[in-house]
């Protein structure tokens, strides 16, 4: 802080998230005053290149040079907004050393090392926040560890990624096939040129971990979370599973179970009347249940410049009245747990089968054998007709299974002569 009790903020990245948190500051000087009794300035802003100019950007501002920041003793907030693991770990952990307060939106680096960097938080008494890593401008990191905290949560699930969102919001209201609706989002700017992060489910994945990470006071890593993503999905599937009052979500679900956390995203069934079948195009949306508040949804804009920027400027907003009344690192990691994750083999839920299967006698009752010898119950059914005189479709929704068991039903039908393929296999919420 500076003699005149002025916060000097650093930016570390002065890409579309850098330049919201940069414009925020300057367009709400006199409101961050009010708001917190101090004066917000900007220190220095970290590029790439410092010689080249930023429209709007004092070129005193810009330096390429981390060490520069780090040794400026007048710095209070490092606020990171670089995105990736290296070196925004090594960038974050010797701020903390050095007695700055980080706010970061850093989901891939929370999601892996969030545990250790939130310990040398609380080592150095310092703050760092990172409600940006998750859903963009939504708020749920902080209302999970302050407002909800007098709940047992039981469950978080929720639609995490605007980009796989649009594209089966597209899919299910225009009836586009997945490469078309792909291809609209990336003409859109929703998509990145290389989109795997996004529909392979990853960037969902890490959101998650974060989450379960906070509502089950116990660490939850990325690689703890299966991850399955929306390529398979057909607008055939979409078609059918409409007909069945659903619609298919990207869905981020952890669970606490008696047997430990089940933490996965898959896409998957969701009826017409729960409260995340409604939520569409680039929205994201968290739905939480706990023991006292029952149910609760948080919904708005996952992604982009100022949503995130948004949650970025409340964070540093509480970081500097923390500063002021000499409280940083009041709030810090609440993993006071160990919960083991349970393997995905073992969890349970009901399955939405498609497939093709020869139009004869006794194909139904062989099916419903190897099903019911492996413990697998059908409890919706429905066969349609195709162009072939010779083979049918067939479309059922399980009752509530084992993992490991449908997987080995799944390993006898593929040696069925009478079932040509295994068209789609998608889990039902619920």
């Amino acid at each position: 802080m500076t003699e005149e009790g002025n916060i000097r903020i650093a930016i570390l990245g002065l890409g579309t998230v850098g330049y919201g948190i940069f414009e925020l500051l300057k367009r709400q000087r006199e409101e961050l005053k009010a708001k917190t009794g101090l004066q917000a300035e900007i220190g220095k802003i970290l590029v790439r290149d410092a010689s080249r100019s930023r429209e709007g950007v004092p070129q005193q501002l810009l330096t390429d040079c981390f060490d520069e920041i780090l040794l400026d003793e007048t710095i209070d907030i490092i606020v990171e907004v670089m995105g990736g693991i290296h070196p925004a770990y090594e960038y974050i952990a010797k701020s903390l050393r050095a007695g700055k307060n980080v706010v970061t939106a850093n989901k891939d680096l929370m999601a892996v090392h969030g545990g250790e960097l939130l310990d040398l938080a609380h080592q150095t008494k310092r703050d760092l926040l990172f409600e940006a890593s998750v859903a963009g401008g939504i708020p749920i990191i902080q209302p999970m560890k302050q407002c909800l905290a007098g709940n047992y949560i039981s469950e978080v699930v929720g639609i995490v990624n605007g980009t796989t969102n649009y594209i089966l919001t597209k899919m299910t209201q225009e009836g586009m096939e997945f490469s078309e609706a792909l291809a609209k989002a990336t003409e859109l700017g929703y998509a990145e040129a290389d989109p795997t992060a996004d529909i392979e489910g990853y960037d969902a994945g890490r959101k998650l971990a974060i989450l379960a990470s906070i509502a089950f006071h116990s660490r939850v890593t990325f690689d703890d979370v299966h991850t399955e993503g929306i390529t398979k999905i057909t607008a055939a599937d979409i078609r059918y599973v409409q007909e069945m009052g659903c619609v298919i979500k990207l869905l981020a679900i952890a669970r606490e179970t008696e047997e430990g956390i089940e933490a996965s995203v898959q896409p998957m069934l969701v009826p017409n009347r729960h409260p995340l079948a409604a939520v569409n195009d680039v929205f994201n949306a968290v739905f939480v249940h706990g023991d006292a508040v029952d149910d609760a949804m948080f919904y708005g804009r996952g992604a982009g410049r100022y949503p995130t920027a948004s949650a970025c400027m409340g964070d540093i907003i509480d970081c500097m009245r923390n500063i002021r009344f000499g409280c940083t690192g009041r709030i810090g990691c609440s993993c006071y747990r160990q919960v083991t994750v349970k393997p995905m083999n073992k969890t349970r839920q009901r399955y939405f089968l498609r497939m093709q299967v020869q139009d004869k006698p006794g194909v139904l009752a062989a099916i419903a054998s190897v099903m019911g010898n492996h413990g697998v119950s059908i409890k919706q059914m429905v066969q349609k007709p195709t162009d072939s005189d010779h083979f049918a479709e067939l479309v059922l929704i399980t009752d509530v299974v084992r993992e490991a068991d449908f997987r080995n039903a799944l390993t006898d039908f593929n040696e069925m002569e009478m079932i040509q393929e295994i068209s789609s296999q998608i889990r039902v919420y619920g």
